[in-house]
């Protein structure tokens, strides 16, 4: 057990020893007393707080209200200190759990008015309230109807979120394809991407993600990838030309991307390209496993890629000492200090 939940429940049994202390020497009556003082003490001093704090921001409306509050919970205290007038208690405890429940309930739709919370969905509608009549909808799981009033409010992001939660994705994606048009951001293709995906239409998936690749060129790789799985040869090799560029630009910067480069060269065919790849990804591996001999693991892939298996298992090995290594030390520094003097 430890010490926090070990703290809790001796904090617990201190509060029912006291509670049981003073129902045995003045009776359950003082018992409620106890309960009631304390717990307006504790709402009247919340209350003044927050007044207090409303009124120094100068927000005087809300803080004449909360003063008002504040005056009602500290008259339940002396009430409920001096044990009077209990049907007063009891009223102002009514009255704060009322005004609790009202406040959840005001919040549970912060954008709609008064009135209009009383209204259906459809009457806000034909009212032109398409805000009010939107949120109404979507309470009610009717998002298409919210979807709708989204569209004629001109949220179209807010549109597509309602689209995809009724299910009908493709009317999500065409919104998205629509706002790239109009705003030229590539998130929106991304997104149309995965809502193409969602409706199973992976032919215009594809082409989403292959617009989005036009400017976001490592997602080649899996327009390539995409294209094969629908089949289209032709356009997944014309995919996997492209990310083979992308990725040589990259390895001149970052020799690690010469593994993707010698991965598509092979792929497509390449050999030679595929081979000069390798060498240099090598090179690189063997650069970093001085500095770290966590490499010696990508050191034995690009030897296996180079078909050399002798040095790539020389490579795994030193791996594989490495790793044992790091596994004992870890071993040895988890152990608290009473097992290592046991050991």
């Amino acid at each position: 057990m430890d010490r926090l939940k070990a703290y809790l429940i001796a904090f617990v049994l201190i509060i029912l020893g006291i509670a049981a202390g003073i129902v045995y020497e003045w009776g359950w009556t003082m018992l409620l007393r106890v309960i009631l003082t304390l717990g307006f003490l504790g709402v009247t001093l919340m209350l003044l707080f927050f007044t207090g704090l409303t009124l120094y921001a100068e927000s005087w409306k809300y803080g004449i209200v909360l003063a008002i509050f504040t005056a009602i919970s500290g008259y339940g205290l002396y009430l409920s200190a001096t044990w009077q007038n209990l049907q007063v208690v009891g009223g102002i405890i009514v009255f704060f759990i009322a005004i609790l429940a009202f406040g959840i309930w005001y919040i549970s739709e912060p954008d709609l008015s008064l009135a209009d919370r009383f209204r259906s969905a459809e009457k806000l509608e034909r009212m032109g309230k398409y805000k009010a009549a939107a949120r109404k909808y979507e309470k009610a799981g009717n998002y298409s109807k919210a979807a709708e009033m989204y569209e004629k409010l001109g949220w179209m992001e807010s549109a597509a979120w309602a689209y995809e939660k009724a299910g009908k994705y493709e009317r999500a994606a065409e919104i998205y394809e629509e706002l790239y048009e109009k705003e030229k951001d590539t998130y929106y293709l991304k997104e149309a991407h995965e809502y193409w995906k969602k409706a199973g239409n992976m032919e215009r998936a594809a082409k989403a993600l292959e617009r989005y690749a036009e400017e976001e060129p490592w997602f080649w790789e899996d327009v390539a990838k995409l294209y094969e799985e629908l089949g289209n040869e032709e356009k997944a090799r014309e995919a996997w030309e492209k990310a083979l560029e992308y990725y040589q630009k990259e390895a001149q910067e970052e020799g690690v991307f010469w593994e993707d480069v010698g991965n598509i060269a092979r792929k497509l065919g390449r050999e030679e390209l595929a081979r000069e790849a390798y060498q240099k990804f090598l090179e690189y591996c063997l650069k970093e496993a001085e500095e770290d001999p966590m490499w010696w693991k990508h050191v034995a892939e690009a030897y296996e890629y180079l078909g050399e298996r002798e040095k790539a298992e020389e490579a795994r090995k030193k791996y594989e000492e490495y790793r044992a290594k790091i596994m004992k030390t870890n071993e040895e520094t988890s152990k608290f200090p009473e097992e290592k003097e046991e050991g």
